[in-house]
């Protein structure tokens, strides 16, 4: 008896890792169509994540005309690269008007998010290209947006209509589309149980 329920598991668990191969394939397109935006705050003080929260609006305030015309996620990334310094700058000079004894470093990173809910669709778990800004630290809690489609701060309708116009309509369909929500779950994690095999 113990044999056969062994040998059910084991099918199942075939069948699940099976299932999940392309549609974390499709989960890797998004990643490779979306750059996001990852602030670190110095630590979890009500005081450091409330400078956490007016740094990020003064970055997504620099870099809100910068992205405007940006036609893919290459692009987008290519002016955070380009415009790098001064954007740190305007994180720092932010800091300094606030009074703060600590300053911000801004860079970009290939780095894992696990799956996040926005209010008009959700992005799958993975690893995304962000700019990351860490305030002193680093300690704190994060916040995270998506800066390329320009969401960060946008509506539910504007987050539908930039998304819809940045991804394939295959990913479209699967930020959008609630029956993907296990999928999702499962990809995440087959993604830890990979890392965790890889000495991630």
């Amino acid at each position: 008896m113990k044999l056969i329920v062994k040998s059910i598991c084991t099918a199942f668990i075939i069948a699940v890792i099976y299932s999940v191969i392309p549609f974390q394939a499709q989960c890797e397109n998004i990643s490779n169509d979306v750059f996001r935006l990852h602030v670190l705050a110095n630590s979890d003080s009500e005081y450091d994540q409330s400078i956490k929260l007016k740094v990020r609006d003064r970055v997504l305030e620099y870099t809100e005309n910068m992205f405007k015309n940006a036609a893919s996620k290459e692009q987008a990334e290519s002016l955070t690269a380009e415009n790098l310094s001064e954007i740190e700058k305007a994180a720092n000079d932010e800091l300094k008007r606030l009074g703060c004894n600590y300053t911000a470093k801004a860079e970009i990173k290939n780095m894992y998010f696990t799956t996040r809910e926005y209010s008009a669709y959700t992005l799958p778990s993975g690893m995304y290209d962000a700019l990351r800004i860490t305030l002193g630290k680093g300690e704190g809690h994060n916040w995270w947006c998506v800066m390329y489609p320009s969401i960060c701060l946008s509506s539910a309708v504007e987050q539908d209509k930039k998304a819809k116009q940045a991804l394939s309509d295959n990913e479209y369909d699967v930020v959008k589309n609630e029956k993907y929500e296990y999928k999702f779950k499962v990809v995440e994690l087959f993604e830890r149980l990979s890392s965790l095999f890889n000495g991630g």
